[in-house]
């Protein structure tokens, strides 16, 4: 009788990948970080509520399997220096950076004549210029290091429109548009770039604003979590450039 050998796989392990995170504190972001560490990521939790993001290494820290991996970079998403400073102080640590997590997000929950300049401005800045600033920020040390994997987390505002919500929307059909020209830009260089668009879920973005909404209808930010390390584990050569998970009782898709 012949004995067949075991198949390599041929899914990438995280173990000593470098990711940042950002909006890394709470909901998503913290979810992922924690998703992201189990599966061997040393990880950069890089979030303007810097206490909450040192909790969150803490948390980490004492894991099995990850102790003294994880950081917290206080990080305004919106500077162009801030962000500066913190790939330097990851690169100093880790010595490399192997993947970004465009989390960081916001809404303003306006009609257009009541939303007012500063208000849009400011969605826009966070929610699209951001991870702009970011992916040109880490762009450079990905094409050094041989390739990465930058996720950025959009919205199923990106596919469809609803009321209220008109500098979110913009935000967001923009940041899937940058992905997209990010995947091109990034091909040649082995920097793999995923659009992933995510429908509601229990996270203070929305309970926050909607203490009434039905959580019903809402996902577990970390089933998002495991699908952002999917993403990540995926074989070398190939890359997933758009991803929608949404809850199956999804409230904002039909």
């Amino acid at each position: 009788m012949q004995t067949l050998s075991k198949p390599t796989s041929p899914i990438l392990s995280l173990d000593g990948r470098v990711v940042l995170v950002t909006g890394g504190a709470r909901g998503l972001g913290a979810a992922t970080c924690r998703c992201l560490a189990e599966a061997g990521a040393p990880v950069v939790v890089a979030d303007l509520r810097h206490e909450q993001a040192a909790a969150l290494t803490e948390e980490l820290n004492t894991t099995d399997g990850t102790a003294g991996n994880a950081i917290a970079i206080a990080l305004d998403v919106t500077s162009p220096d801030q962000i500066t400073a913190c790939i330097e102080q990851v690169i100093d640590r880790y010595g490399h950076i192997d993947g970004l997590v465009n989390n960081a997000g916001i809404d303003i929950t306006e009609s257009v004549e009541d939303l007012t300049v500063e208000q849009w401005q400011r969605v826009i800045d966070v929610n699209l210029n951001g991870p702009f600033f970011m992916a040109k920020a880490v762009f450079p040390y990905l094409r050094e290091n041989g390739g990465g994997h930058i996720i950025n987390v959009v919205s199923t505002a990106a596919k469809r429109a609803w009321a209220n919500a008109s500098a979110y929307h913009a935000s967001k059909w923009g940041l899937l548009g940058l992905s997209q020209a990010l995947h091109v830009e990034g091909r040649p260089h082995n920097i793999k770039v995923t659009s992933l668009i995510a429908g509601g879920m229990r996270t203070p973005f929305l309970l926050d604003r909607f203490p009434d909404i039905d959580q019903t209808t809402l996902q577990d930010p970390a089933n998002v979590a495991a699908t952002i390390r999917y993403l990540m584990m995926q074989p070398e050569g190939t890359v997933i450039s758009e991803m929608m998970v949404l809850p199956m009782k999804e409230t904002s898709w039909p």
